[in-house]
């Protein structure tokens, strides 16, 4: 996602970080995230769109991360998913309680010594820990359809149908979703990202010839 910075602030006092001020106002910004735990392995959706105010500006705004530089390997220890899920967290707080956040909402997922993992954290680093996750609009709609249906022994399959139900959902509803999503799997021998591909939609639905039919109050 790409964000307009703000202005420079003038107080030399403020330190380093007086010169990487980010906006508190984006109007760049991406939709949903969803992301779960199946058998051995971790999968995501991303949508690839990413839109200005009421604009659609990216069509292809798929941004997935999945490099892990440790540099202190000769202490015995190495960084896992809980660990960088950790320092992400404290990064997140640390600039919110700065008032000057970073304005993103972070899934992070994988798998170390055979254990999965998948958390998330907001732009106010408020955090947690689940077997499935999901981001902008699909907290309130995705994560409904994700506590009936997800299951510990979900097949990789039968995690992608129910990941792709929700994005179907999601598209139905957000008027900011784009029909271009992109899945990912996770695993101990590395990740996998798919190429962008669209669901099959059908919008001959009678609720949607008049939505707000019935709706008090509604516009």
């Amino acid at each position: 996602m790409q964000f307009m910075a703000s202005k420079k602030p003038e107080n030399s006092l403020l330190g380093p970080e007086s010169h990487s001020q980010r906006t508190l106002y984006p109007y760049v910004t991406g939709t949903s995230v969803v992301a779960l735990k199946f058998l051995w392995v971790y999968t995501a959706v991303q949508e690839c769109g990413a839109n200005e105010a009421y604009w659609q500006a990216f069509s292809s705004g798929c941004k997935w991360r999945n490099h892990l530089y440790d540099n202190m390997w000769d202490d015995g220890n190495s960084l896992g998913p809980k660990e960088v899920h950790n320092y992400l967290t404290r990064v997140m707080y640390n600039r919110r309680n700065k008032f000057n956040p970073l304005w993103n909402s972070l899934v992070l997922g994988g798998v170390k010594n055979g254990q999965k993992y998948l958390g998330t954290v907001s732009m106010i680093g408020v955090n947690f820990e689940d077997n499935h996750v999901a981001t902008g609009f699909g907290n309130h709609l995705a994560r409904p359809i994700l506590r009936q249906e997800w299951h510990e022994n979900l097949s990789f399959e039968g995690g992608v149908r129910l990941l792709e139900k929700c994005m179907r959902v999601l598209l139905y509803r957000d008027r900011s979703a784009v029909n271009k999503l992109q899945i990912s799997k996770i695993t101990e021998d590395g990740v996998t990202i798919s190429q962008p591909y669209s669901l099959k939609t059908y919008w001959e639905f009678s609720a949607f010839e008049n939505p707000a039919q019935g709706a008090i109050g509604s516009w």
